[in-house]
């Protein structure tokens, strides 16, 4: 297998700020295990809201990672990025202020940015006016802070851009980052988001277009994808980051190699706002356009760790376009949707999936798909559903769709290939 391109990309580090854990072992632990960080919310007040959970961070400080006055200037969105890109870094065993500022870059993904740190100003000038909204409020709440705020903090001074394209924008980053390490504008890339939509007005916004879960029962069996019973998604939040390095610079310096990022293809399906096209038409180009950029066939491919949002017409849509791409192999994917134990962080959830992509190639185990125990009649693919499988996948995609019909997949590879 060759993803035709002579300079190969791989992942030497990886960060991580999520409910599932906040270093690398405890989030493979948890996730591994198939436990679910959902919770009853605590950062506001449900009132009569239907939505009773999400997946919210909790055992981190930022001044473990910043000191106290950015902590105190920042969005939590913008803790979170800055928390796992410099864990990333320091994963790596990386000091960029060591290697040539301009062959280094860092590229963000993002979809509600600081909105945080927007409502804190609209609340100062509810309150006090004029003279309470201060010029880091708008530093903050800008799209785009994200990844200039990383690049401060770490010293890259060759590349830095903000990509948004809803719960997409994960893995497009990792595309964008691949694309420049393969055209040689650099040898290294940050690469990943951060997301802090748990804030009640976005959370209401989400509740009242249903696309979250109304489950009552135990948080953990909230979240049910591919099921009868699956009603929507849990939100989350958090950030991931990853470093990627051109393969010929990674072993000059000795690093630690996690897996190989191969490709990465995008569609638009240009055909509602929020629905999927019912037939998958979107997952299917995005797919192929991936495996004939890897120099792949389809059945070279081992497992799928699916967008898996838990609603029904979202679930049977990915279903049909995973069929019509795979066609009999489909039968023997493993199909996995992690997001039930993570929770949906947007555009940080790509960045989330493709750390879990990572782990499981390096250390050759496929998380659960947790809480499908009723299948949608279309939902007949093998979602792994009793516990973690041991198994040496070759290659993995992960798959992620936003607003719009934006659809993003990446593939990744077991190195040494």
């Amino acid at each position: 297998m060759s993803n035709g391109h002579e300079r190969r990309v791989v992942v030497t580090g990886i960060g991580v700020i999520t409910p599932s854990g906040c270093e690398p072992e405890t989030f493979w632990a948890n996730v591994s295990a198939g436990r679910s960080a959902a919770r009853p919310i605590t950062r506001f007040k449900i009132a009569e809201c239907p939505c009773k959970f999400a997946c919210e961070v909790g055992d981190w400080t930022p001044v473990d990672y910043m000191d106290a006055k950015t902590a105190k200037r920042l969005d939590r969105s913008l803790q979170f990025g800055i928390a796992a890109a410099k864990a990333a870094a320091a994963d790596a065993r990386i000091d960029f202020s060591e290697v040539d500022p301009d062959r280094c870059g860092i590229v963000e993904a993002t979809s509600l940015s600081n909105m945080e740190a927007a409502y804190r100003a609209r609340d100062a000038l509810d309150a006090r006016g004029f003279r309470a909204v201060t010029p880091s409020m708008m530093i903050s709440g800008y799209v785009g802070s994200g990844s200039a705020e990383v690049a401060m903090q770490l010293g890259l001074k060759g590349h830095a851009i903000t990509c948004s394209s809803s719960s997409a924008s994960g893995n497009d980053v990792m595309g964008y980052a691949l694309q420049m390490i393969q055209n040689e504008d650099v040898d290294m890339m940050v690469a990943g988001g951060a997301e802090a939509p748990i804030v009640d007005s976005v959370f209401f916004g989400f509740a009242q277009s249903r696309a979250m879960t109304r489950w009552t029962g135990p948080p953990e069996e909230a979240m049910k994808p591919f099921d009868q019973r699956g009603d929507g998604f849990v939100m989350g939040e958090g950030g991931a980051y990853v470093v990627l390095e051109e393969l010929t610079h990674a072993l000059s310096r000795g690093a630690k190699i996690y897996a190989e990022v191969m490709a990465q293809g995008r569609s638009c399906e240009a055909y509602h706002s929020m629905a999927p096209h019912p037939d998958g038409w979107g997952i299917t180009r995005a797919i192929s356009k991936a495996l004939r950029s890897a120099g792949l066939e389809p059945s070279d491919v081992d497992c799928i760790n699916a967008h898996g949002t838990a609603n029904g017409i979202n679930d049977v849509a990915e279903t049909r376009g995973i069929k019509k791409t795979f066609g009999l192999h489909a039968q023997r994917l493993a199909v996995i949707a992690t997001k039930p134990i993570t929770g949906h962080a947007l555009a940080a959830s790509g960045a989330i999936e493709t750390v879990i992509c990572v782990l499981a190639l390096k250390h050759s185990l496929i998380p659960p798909t947790i809480n499908l125990r009723e299948p949608l009649p279309e939902c007949d693919l093998d979602y792994v559903v009793r516990g973690a499988r041991p198994y040496p996948a070759r290659v993995i995609l992960s798959l992620n769709s936003g607003f719009g019909g934006k659809t993003s997949c990446l593939v990744l590879r077991r190195y040494p290939a």
